[in-house]
């Protein structure tokens, strides 16, 4: 990986000596300027690259001429620097130069120490030269060759300078660095030396710091068949898309010959013997081999150091003219393939084709995958090795599809490894969090292609969000199925003759397979995850409360919706979080029906019903619930709590007439209040507004006339101004008898509610409550404050939900007449068989009213609780 360090950055003096600014006898020479912050190559500088488009400057301070690029000129030199003359990039090229070190011998019999021309040079840092050591570049190496530029390299493979190097021989690379600048300062070719922080390659398990090393190689030529590859990449379905022509495509356009091997001990032996005249044999199989030693290789570890063993008589022809064979003897060469290569042939390797019996049948049932999937740095890696030796060998890439992952990060962000501590163990965290926690998190958490962020808190809330709210909404449908004897064989009311709410649950339970198939076809796990995160809150948090107190009643109806609605989610979960729906299935569904497959995971995918699809539907449960969100917002402001009845809500006309009754009744159950009514039942408007002049918004336009139109803003009517505004955008206020046009952000228009209402808006709704309590409604809310005290009680008490009890009672005259009022539904909330009212006095005697009797104050109120 790459580490930020800081290391030597020098500018050094590298004086010309042919071209116009050449050293003279009456002149000094002109210095190329060249910036580098790798000193330690400088010793085998070959060449100094410049942009052909780019114009460079001569530039003097009064002492000496300098050579720069003019676009970094300032950057460069600072202040006090005179141009001279301007030099084109492209007429500078084969200049030479006094080489900044002569530690190291050049062949002779090759030109070195010029200047050429690089495209691949910028003026974003630097001084626009470049200097040029193809050993320790694949840029210095390309424009190297360009020019037949000799690799000079006097560094070791152990990244120390060789012995024989005056002034650095034995030492490290990058701990040359200081006594080659003190060098370059005593001769007085340092113009400059300074830190520099930057981003540099160091071994990811020591982090020693690494070197770009040019060295000899076997090459695949790739190149050959650049065209194939781009015809199957074209034919290669990508996730996400934009990795195909994007960081796929531009390596394979880009695509250079594959350096084959490596010079290393363990790896597959490349195959390849040598004599000492030069002839190679490529070998393809141990029979091959056999023939070439006469003998019998058929059990031969192909492996070194026992191949390299193996020599045979070159079968070449003699390349002295004689007509017989070369007959020297072939050794392997000490190479061995680079293992991107073995992963590259895993799809006919692991078949052993084409020597193993049977292998061509299987290899052709096999291939092309349809599916590959691994990180996404594998764009350079295994997916590029598939594709390139499939399409080399087959002329066809090795797979179809493809899916690209995102890494892995840790909490904050940075990678995970040993080195920083931040490493998570996966058995360590399944064992805290479960593995359908941890599979589903990173399933669902983000698109599949994107970095996550993976820690304990994260998967937790994965956890209580999705999982526990799937379990607990399974564990009521149980508890209150077995409570009613009810089973999936129990008959049920036909759908439509069901509440709304249980069409729109099954309706979306359909819309929901539909969604989940068509996101997990497009490999999109996260959408998939989003959505069937969301339909089990929704089946949570507002199908089961809306219908709790008809599942207190068994009701069939609701309790075979709530049963379809959980089979589904369990199919559409099972390959996500396979163990938490095996267990439900077993227990819910297996349990009752023993027509159903084993497991799971052998169930068919569920089919989707068109026909009960229903947008309509959809639409008016949507608008239904942001209603209720906008009457809670109203409720929060007049600071009334929900548990107090109200005598109405209004909502929009248009709102209104787009519900039917029953998700009007929704609406005034949730937000508890009577009846549900359009605005326009309430006769006149309720809210009040004020208009006053934005000075700022109106200086830009008016000028001096700013406070004359502020004032005339002031005295329109304020409810007029508004509504033109909302309305149209615009408002005419009278100034002086001139109509004057003023825009929204010019006025600022507030609203407060009229006394005794409270009203919220957004997004074109509006939702208005009033707020009168007559004395019925403060009884109404005592009832309800009741309900909440006994089911604290039944709570604390140890009762399973589905208890049954026995409420005694006493209170003060104001609650006692709201519990007679309101007795039966407290009792159908706190499910009261019975409800006994009793003389207070009768609560002084712990024997008489049994044990735990609570009491509150500000109700007056005492009672107790008793299993029916």
């Amino acid at each position: 990986g790459y580490e930020t360090v800081t290391d030597p950055s020098v500018y050094v003096r590298f004086p010309l000596t042919s071209g116009p600014y050449a050293g003279a006898a009456d002149r000094p020479a002109v210095a190329l300027l060249v910036w580098t912050t790798t000193p330690w190559t400088l010793v085998s500088n070959t060449a100094v690259a410049v942009h052909p488009g780019v114009d460079y400057v001569v530039a003097t301070d009064g002492h000496e001429q300098v050579l720069v690029a003019a676009p970094l000129l300032e950057h460069a030199l600072g202040e006090g620097w005179t141009v001279e003359a301007t030099v084109p990039g492209n007429e500078m090229e084969r200049w030479t130069y006094q080489r900044p070190f002569d530690l190291v011998d050049f062949p002779t019999d090759q030109e070195a120490h010029f200047v050429v021309l690089a495209d691949y040079v910028t003026t974003e840092d630097g001084t626009g030269l470049v200097h040029q050591s193809p050993a320790f570049g694949e840029e210095d190496m390309r424009v190297g060759r360009i020019y037949g530029l000799p690799v000079v390299n006097p560094v070791r493979p152990d990244g120390h300078f060789a012995e024989e190097v005056p002034l650095v021989g034995g030492q490290f690379f990058k701990h040359a660095d200081a006594d080659l600048v003190n060098d370059l300062e005593t001769r007085g070719l340092l113009f400059r030396h300074v830190a520099y922080e930057h981003s540099y390659p160091h071994c990811w398990r020591c982090h020693t710091a690494l070197l770009y090393y040019a060295q000899p190689s076997w090459y695949v030529r790739t190149t050959a068949v650049k065209d194939a590859l781009l015809r199957e990449n074209e034919r290669t379905s990508w996730h996400p898309e934009s990795v195909k022509w994007g960081r796929y495509g531009d390596w394979l356009h880009n695509n250079v010959d594959w350096a084959l091997s490596r010079s290393r001990y363990w790896g597959t032996p490349l195959p390849i013997w040598r004599c000492n005249e030069g002839h190679q044999t490529c070998v393809g199989s141990l029979a091959e081999l056999g023939e070439l030693t006469g003998t019998d290789q058929s059990e031969l570890d192909p492996h070194r150091p026992y191949v390299d063993d193996i020599t045979f008589t070159c079968p070449h022809p003699s390349t002295g003219g004689d007509a017989g064979s070369c007959g020297a003897e072939s050794r392997r060469v000490p190479e061995v393939i680079d293992a991107w290569f073995d992963s590259g042939s895993m799809p006919f390797a692991q078949w052993g084709f084409p020597h193993e019996p049977d292998s061509a049948r299987r290899f052709e049932e096999s291939y092309p995958a349809d599916f590959i999937c691994e990180a996404i740095d594998q764009t350079r890696g295994w997916f590029y090795t598939l594709m390139a030796i499939g399409t080399l060998v087959f002329d066809e890439s090795s797979y179809r599809s493809v899916l690209c992952l995102g890494h892995i990060l840790a909490e904050d962000g940075r990678k995970m490894s040993k080195h920083l501590g931040n490493i998570l163990e996966p058995m360590p965290l399944m064992e805290q969090h479960g593995a359908d926690a941890v599979r589903w998190f990173m399933a669902a958490s983000g698109s599949p292609w994107v970095a996550r962020r993976v820690g304990h808190a994260t998967i937790a809330e994965t956890v209580r969000k999705v999982l526990l709210t799937y379990w607990n909404t399974v564990s009521f449908q149980v508890l209150y199925a077995r409570s009613a004897g009810w089973t999936p064989g129990n008959e049920a009311p036909p759908l439509a003759d069901r509440p709304v709410l249980d069409r729109w649950a099954l309706s979306e339970a359909h819309r929901l397979v539909v969604e989940v198939t068509e996101a997990l076809e497009s490999f999109d796990t996260q959408r998939a995850g989003t959505r069937i995160a969301g339909y089990v809150d929704d089946l949570s948090n507002w199908y089961v409360r809306r219908s709790r107190r008809r599942f207190w009643a068994g009701d069939p109806g609701a309790l075979a919706t709530l049963h379809e609605c959980l089979y589904v989610v369990t199919l559409l979960m099972a390959p996500l979080t396979p163990f938490i729906t095996e267990r439900v299935w077993q227990d819910v569904f297996r349990s009752t029906s023993h027509e159903l497959p084993e497991s799971v995971h052998l169930a068919a995918w569920p089919r989707v019903d068109g026909g009960l699809i229903d947008d309509d539907l959809a639409a008016g449960v949507a608008l239904t619930r942001r209603l209720v969100e906008l009457g809670r917002a109203a409720r929060s402001d007049a600071l009334i709590r929900t548990r107090q009845p109200l005598s109405r809500a209004l909502v929009a006309s248009s709102a209104w007439s787009r519900l039917d009754d029953e998700l009007r009744q929704e609406v005034a159950e949730e937000l508890n209040v009577g009846v549900v009514e359009p605005l326009s039942s309430a006769g006149v408007g309720l809210v009040d507004f004020t208009a006053k002049g934005n000075f700022r918004a109106l200086g830009k336009r008016f000028a001096q006339r700013t406070p004359q139109v502020a004032a005339a803003i002031a005295a329109a009517d304020p409810s007029s101004l508004a509504a033109a505004l909302a309305a149209d955008g615009r408002a005419e206020v009278d100034l002086a008898g001139e109509s004057v046009e003023v825009l929204p952000d010019e006025v600022i228009v507030s609203e407060r509610p009229r006394e005794g209402w409270s009203v919220a808006n957004e997004h074109g709704e509006t939702v208005a409550l009033d707020l009168e309590l007559t004395p019925a409604l403060v009884r109404a809310g005592l009832a309800r404050e009741v309900v909440r005290l006994v089911q604290e009680a039944r709570k604390k008490s140890g009762f399973d939900v589905s208890d049954r009890i026995v409420l005694t009672w006493a209170a003060s005259d104001e609650t006692a007449q709201a519990l007679r009022e309101h007795g039966a539904m407290v009792g159908d909330e706190v499910l009261a068989l019975e409800s006994r009212e009793v003389d207070a006095g009768s609560f002084d005697n712990p024997e008489a009213s049994g044990r735990g009797a609570v009491r509150n104050d500000d109700l007056g109120l005492v009672f107790t609780v008793a299993r029916a």
